[in-house]
């Protein structure tokens, strides 16, 4: 993966197994996205997954647009260091499953292998990925409340930052930029998600 391109990450739970069981879960998440994104990382993965202040050290990536959902999660990411995306993902699903498996009292393998990606090689590409990922929840269908509560997603970063609690997506601009308004890429994006659905066949690619 080369420096400056921006890649579609994906990774579930192995045997598709449930990855967050409550919102507790999606908070650590969430600090580990933080937190292990610097190049200046000191100390073991397993010290770093209890660090509470936030490093402002130089990232490694950029989020562009993430989804969590209870047994996978989708990345937008764009490698700002050399092996950046690597040295990210290695961290966040390591400190994390370290963190889940001792909080379960289980062993072995949470990830479906190490991560999925898919480089984004079209400013096109980028724009419905975009889509892809914020609505990754609704391109599926209706999903239970109790599963609706264990997703998360930079939709409302793109959309209503009123509505965020925190913001991830430090290169979303690369996106939204494009459009006059936060509402015009909300119809885009929602325009898209239909044709997403009605063309599962080619977007089967970013599920694999």
């Amino acid at each position: 993966m080369a420096r400056g391109e921006i890649y579609h990450i994906l990774n579930r739970g192995v045997d598709k197994r449930n990855i967050f069981t409550n919102q507790e879960e999606i908070g650590r998440f969430f600090e580990c996205m933080l937190t292990f994104n610097s190049i200046e990382l000191a100390g073991s993965l397993y010290e770093q997954s209890f660090v509470k202040e936030k490093t402002k050290n130089k990232p490694l990536v950029k989020f562009i647009a993430y989804c969590l959902l209870p047994n996978h999660f989708h990345f937008i990411l764009e490698q700002i260091e050399k092996d950046g995306i690597s040295k990210f993902m290695k961290r966040l699903l390591g400190g994390y499953s370290w963190y889940f498996n001792k909080k379960h009292k289980r062993s072995g393998s949470l990830f479906q292998g190490p991560f999925k990606a898919k480089h984004i090689d079209s400013n096109k590409y980028l724009l419905h990925a975009s889509a892809y990922v914020n609505l990754n929840d609704k391109q599926k269908g209706e999903l239970g409340d109790q599963v609706a509560k264990l997703i998360k997603s930079s939709w409302n970063e793109y959309v209503d930052p009123k509505n965020c609690l925190f913001e991830i997506c430090a290169q979303k601009e690369i996106v939204l930029g494009q459009f006059h308004s936060r509402e015009e890429y909300k119809k885009f994006a929602l325009s898209s998600l239909e044709n997403i659905k009605a063309n599962k066949e080619k977007y089967k690619e970013l599920e694999k």
